[in-house]
C-alpha cells in the first residue's frame, strides 16, 4: 500500500513563502491524483488544491488562488505545494492524500503576523 509523508512545514513571517513537499513510497504514485488539504485549530479540514495524475490539470480553493501552486515530479514519486504570500489565516496543519489510497500525517505551518 502506498504510504505519504509530508515536510517541509514551518513558522514563517506574513508575506512569506513555504514549499511543502509529499513524498510517496512504492511505485504507483504517478497511478493517483494528488490533493492538499489543511486544517487550522477548531475548524473542519478543508480542501486546499488538486492535481491529477500525469500534472496537466490542477485545481484550488478560492482562498489560496493565485497565491499556492500544487505540483508533482512523478519521477521522484514526490508531490509539492508552494506556498507564496502566506497570510496568518493560512495556518494550519497541511495534509496530503493521495485519493482513494492514503493520508499523510501532516505538517505544521505558522504564519505571524
Amino acid at each position: 500500500q502506498v504510504q505519504v509523508v509530508e515536510s517541509g512545514g514551518g513558522l514563517v513571517q506574513a508575506g512569506g513563502s513555504l514549499r511543502l513537499s509529499c513524498a510517496a513510497s512504492g511505485h504507483t504514485f504517478s497511478q493517483y491524483a494528488m490533493a492538499w488539504f489543511r486544517q487550522a485549530p477548531g475548524k473542519e479540514r478543508e480542501f486546499v488544491a488538486r492535481i491529477n495524475w500525469s500534472g496537466t490539470s490542477t485545481d484550488y480553493a478560492d482562498s489560496v488562488k493565485g497565491r499556492f501552486t500544487i505540483s508533482r515530479d512523478n519521477a521522484k514519486n514526490t508531490g509539492y505545494l508552494q506556498m507564496n504570500s502566506l497570510k496568518p489565516e493560512d495556518t494550519a496543519v497541511y495534509y496530503c492524500y493521495l485519493a482513494g489510497a492514503s493520508w499523510g500525517q501532516g505538517t505544521q505551518v505558522t504564519v505571524s503576523s
